[in-house]
């Protein structure tokens, strides 16, 4: 989902937004464009400017280069506009956690200048679909980690905001946890709600409906993730994993074989083409290893970012 034409029709424009911090550039010539009612994912691993994007697009921190406009408001020039219409909920875990959780709604409520009676119907839904209203008296300090971030997730969608900054929402969260946070994230997005969030977690970015995936500070690739993967470069081949360093070197050195990287108990070998299959299985036959389990593979999105990752630093190492 790509927004073409006017800049207005755009929930977020970005376009070459950088930030600085003395001699560290923590993001770099940033661009992406997010439309209305999408789930939109900056996708990176810790230090890549995830957290420094949006909280700039939280109207939190200034820009040191380029623009952001949110809802058609410039976050650098008028950054209190944009947070009237947002709801940003930031990795570290801010509710009080001496408060029940009904009372830390209602002070984000009362924050937000919700209408008295608008609350109860908002309330409802929220609880209903958060599985907090069973917790709704107890302390939030007492939650476990999902249900903390649940409660997050309620005190920021109180005011019925048009735009969701999540940064991180199932960072530290179990897996059931995180199901159901993304379920709501669906729901949310379905019924018309802007979501621009930040992970680390490859696999669940594959739930965005487009990503823009980062390192140092740097866009690598921006798209559907299906897309991404389908516009994967060469033929990857998965093979058993043999733990043998010196086997993985040499498979690293044909010609053939742009990359070998470790997957658990396989590897994952990118090769320039199908023809390199060949002898990657000589390579292995002669190892001794049993070529019956070689397969050629999908890549995933991790393999696409590892793939641009290990593209740019080839470029950075050419200039």
């Amino acid at each position: 989902m790509v927004v073409d034409g006017d800049a207005t029709a755009r929930a977020v424009d970005v376009r070459g937004l950088g930030r600085s911090f003395a001699s560290l550039d923590a993001v770099r010539d940033l661009s992406f464009d997010v439309a209305p009612g999408e789930i939109f994912g900056i996708v990176g691993p810790d230090g890549a400017g995830k957290t420094t994007t949006i909280r700039m697009l939280a109207g939190v921190l200034p820009p040191t280069t380029g623009t952001a406009a949110v809802l058609g408001v410039d976050v650098a020039t008028d950054p209190e506009r944009v947070k009237a219409k947002i709801a940003y909920m930031a990795q570290r875990f801010g509710l009080y956690e001496d408060l029940t959780v009904a009372e830390n709604i209602a002070f984000y409520a009362d924050l937000y200048r919700v209408p008295a009676a608008d609350r109860s119907e908002r309330l409802d839904r929220l609880y209903a679909f958060a599985g907090l209203g069973p917790f709704r008296q107890r302390l939030v300090g007492q939650l476990s980690g999902g249900m903390k971030q649940k409660a997050s997730l309620c005190c920021a969608l109180i005011h019925r905001p048009e735009l969701l900054l999540l940064d991180e929402p199932t960072f530290g969260v179990d897996p059931i946890s995180r199901r159901e946070l993304w379920i709501i994230l669906h729901e949310m997005a379905a019924e018309g709600m802007t979501i621009v969030l930040t992970t680390s977690y490859l696999d669940e970015a594959e739930r965005c409906d487009r990503v823009a995936l980062i390192d140092h500070g740097q866009r690598l690739a921006l798209g559907e993730p299906a897309a991404l993967q389908r516009a994967f470069p060469g033929r990857l081949l998965s093979i058993p994993s043999t733990r043998d360093r010196a086997l993985h070197d040499r498979l690293a050195h044909l010609p053939a074989v742009r990359s070998v990287i470790p997957f658990g108990d396989r590897a994952h070998i990118l090769l320039h083409d199908a023809e390199g299959e060949t002898l990657v299985r000589e390579a292995l036959r002669a190892a001794g290893v049993d070529t019956a389990e070689v397969t050629v593979i999908e890549a995933s999105l991790e393999d696409v970012f590892l793939e641009r990752v290990a593209a740019a630093r080839r470029e950075d190492a050419h200039v």
